[in-house]
């Protein structure tokens, strides 16, 4: 995710981090290239391309914009519905060590232990899903919350956050065989866990449910034939300017399109992704301190304006 002060109308034509530009640069330098010898030609041989009717690029650049802007749409719910979600599981989070802390008395018998280690598993949770999400190895962000006996079988486990959210409801029920929490106060924090699992479940129907195929072939397709027509129908009335307007229609087209593809995938890597990294790590420090902890880590601070 892209963090940085608003810049000002001189900057704007000049910011590269974070800019679809990198990614559709060869597109732009084509459609320039052939917006310049299409001029190139008519400038030498006028009688080559005739004076076109523009009215077909008109239509045929409307139903463009409509279908960008309708993917656009799409792609963007997604990236917000994302937030959402991981806004829950900050909420569900902070809410659950709240509970655990004041609800489940530290005086009496294992009362402290059950309070860290519901606390260290919401955390480890956290940690998990984001390394899900993004196809990444937990074990270095994870295992120093989890107990010896429990890393191998969760080890085996094909679905590591849904294996910790168990985890956290067979000790939540241990707390309640123990008396240390009320039928009542017990359905509270369960309450809690479910939100977490509705909220990894969100998560994966957004990862494993990507806009159709052949709507996105039909976008870049379109995309690309109108370009590709562009200079032929302007370059009469245009000339020698036709390039620059090939490239401005490339850049808005093109970058359109890349930019609905970055957000299509709202837990990846890209500039413009969510910045799950950051979040994990603030749940991580807030939960560290409901237990009373100091050595805290480090919150992830933005680098050249990207926070991950």
């Amino acid at each position: 995710m892209i963090v940085r002060n608003k810049p000002n109308a001189f900057q704007l034509f000049f910011i590269i981090r974070g800019s679809v530009v990198p990614l559709i640069f060869p597109q732009i330098a084509f459609m320039t290239i052939l917006g310049a010898m299409v001029a190139a030609t008519q400038y030498y041989y006028p009688a080559v391309f005739p004076n076109f009717t523009l009215a077909p690029l008109a239509l045929l650049g409307i139903a463009l914009s409509l279908f960008l802007g309708f993917r656009n749409n799409a792609c963007y719910d997604r990236w917000w519905e994302a937030r959402k979600q991981w806004g829950q599981l900050i909420v569900d989070s902070r809410s659950l060590s709240r509970q655990v802390t004041s609800y489940i008395d530290g005086d009496a018998k294992g009362g402290v232990e059950v309070q860290k280690r519901m606390i260290h598993l919401t955390i480890a949770f956290n940690h998990a899903l984001r390394h899900k999400l993004r196809q990444s190895d937990p074990w270095h962000d994870i295992e120093k919350y989890l107990e010896p006996e429990d890393i191998e079988p969760l080890r085996q486990s094909k679905n590591l956050p849904d294996a910790l959210l168990r985890l956290m409801g067979k000790k939540l029920g241990t707390c309640g065989h123990k008396k240390l929490l009320s039928d009542f106060l017990m359905q509270s924090l369960d309450d809690h866990i479910t939100s977490m699992a509705s909220v990894q479940a969100a998560c994966e129907r957004i990862q494993n449910t990507p806009l159709p195929f052949a709507y996105m072939l039909l976008v870049q397709r379109t995309a690309y034939l109108y370009c590709l027509i562009l200079p032929f129908g302007i370059v009469a009335s245009q000339g020698l300017v036709t390039p620059l307007f090939c490239a401005i229609v490339a850049y808005t087209f093109f970058g359109l399109d890349a930019l609905s593809e970055e957000l299509e995938d709202p837990f990846g890597l890209s500039a413009n992704d969510l910045a799950l990294s950051a979040m994990s790590r603030t749940i991580e420090i807030n939960l560290l301190e409901t237990l009373g902890e100091t050595d805290l880590p480090t919150p992830i601070q933005p680098v050249k304006h990207r926070l991950e």
